[in-house]
């Protein structure tokens, strides 16, 4: 007759081995991971090569690139967690006519991250110091994409001196949440969780292995890796901050603005159809709004485009950046 005490002290080891395997498995692969998104990163940044510099402001490195030559100083500033890449269709265009510098906010792309919170004011100091720091003197006329208008809106609140006009590329505004149908709450944490599981599994290769970092080589060196994962998710949790600081610019004055809006009947691909029609509505009414805060306010809407106005009709936004520097001169001359 078997001891029942014998074959309880003999399934323990099993149990214990078991356990360790896993860990050990769990380990292995997640060392692996580690190793490889390591590997990735160098050589993705090793065969495609930072354009511009590294500044240092106030004891940590910001990357900027600037091209062309002229003033006003065209400052393009990208949409939340994107680096200066979103912008390479349009900044070879603009430096024909005049100075046009794209950059990284802190802890994205190529520039070190910062320990303060990424709310669009610090981003606003962050860059006016950056802009100094780099000897690119004023005026500015800044370029906004998305949660990028929140910035640039801010800066101009902060610096109005140095800014001589503004354009905003389908840009964010401050009362969205409001405004936008309920059913958006959803999304919005949907979009928080998975930016933070993206963060997670940043460092071990994962995005990568799942093809959810870009094919293009250039943006997956700038963007696939941990720190811009991070400062992503940092920017995300922070834009209702954002938003109040950026509403409380609620005017600016007359300087020469243009709204550049997404075309209201093109579909999304991001929301289900039967919210499409009601975001774009939506939207298209706070894109008039915007176009108010100056007197010398105007709005294009982009036909055939997405969000991203940049990427779909780059020619556009060129076009409203040459159209406010040229009533930026006439204001001056008038003065």
């Amino acid at each position: 007759m078997d001891n029942p005490g014998s074959k309880s002290a003999s399934s323990k080891p099993s149990f214990r081995w078991i356990l360790l395997s896993v860990l050990g498995l769990a380990l292995l692969f997640a060392a692996a991971g580690f190793l490889y998104e390591n590997i990735s990163e160098a050589r993705d940044r090793r065969f495609n090569q930072m354009p511009g510099k590294l500044i240092d402001v106030g004891g940590r490195n910001m990357h900027i690139h600037c091209t062309g030559e002229g003033s006003p100083v065209v400052v393009l500033d990208s949409g939340l967690g994107d680096t200066y890449v979103s912008w390479r269709s349009v900044q070879p265009e603009i430096a024909k006519f005049t100075r046009v510098c794209s950059y990284d906010r802190a802890g994205l792309g190529y520039s070190e991250p910062s320990p303060q919170p990424r709310t669009s004011k610090v981003i606003a100091q962050e860059l006016h110091a950056l802009l100094h720091a780099a000897a690119i003197p004023p005026p500015y006329a800044l370029v906004g994409h998305s949660m990028g208008g929140y910035d640039v809106r801010l800066f101009a609140g902060l610096y109005r001196n140095e800014v001589a006009g503004m354009v905003l590329v389908d840009s964010s505004h401050p009362d969205q949440e409001s405004r936008l149908p309920p059913e958006m709450r959803n999304f919005e944490g949907t979009e928080i969780r998975e930016s933070e599981l993206l963060e997670l599994s940043m460092p071990f290769g994962i995005p990568r292995l799942l093809r959810l970092c870009e094919d293009d080589a250039v943006p997956r060196a700038a963007e696939c890796n941990f720190p811009s994962a991070h400062e992503g998710f940092r920017e995300l949790k922070a834009i209702h901050q954002s938003a109040a600081q950026a509403g409380a610019i609620a005017s600016l004055g007359d300087l020469p603005l243009v709204v550049l809006s997404h075309d209201p009947d093109k579909p999304s691909a991001e929301f289900p159809p039967h919210l499409s029609q009601s975001i774009n509505e939506a939207w298209e009414k706070m894109q008039e709004d915007l176009a108010h805060l100056s007197t010398q306010g105007t709005q294009i809407i982009a036909r055939n485009s997405s969000h991203y106005i940049q990427f779909d009709r780059p020619e556009m936004v060129v076009a409203a950046v040459r159209d406010v520097i040229d009533r930026a001169a006439q204001l001056r001359s008038t003065r």
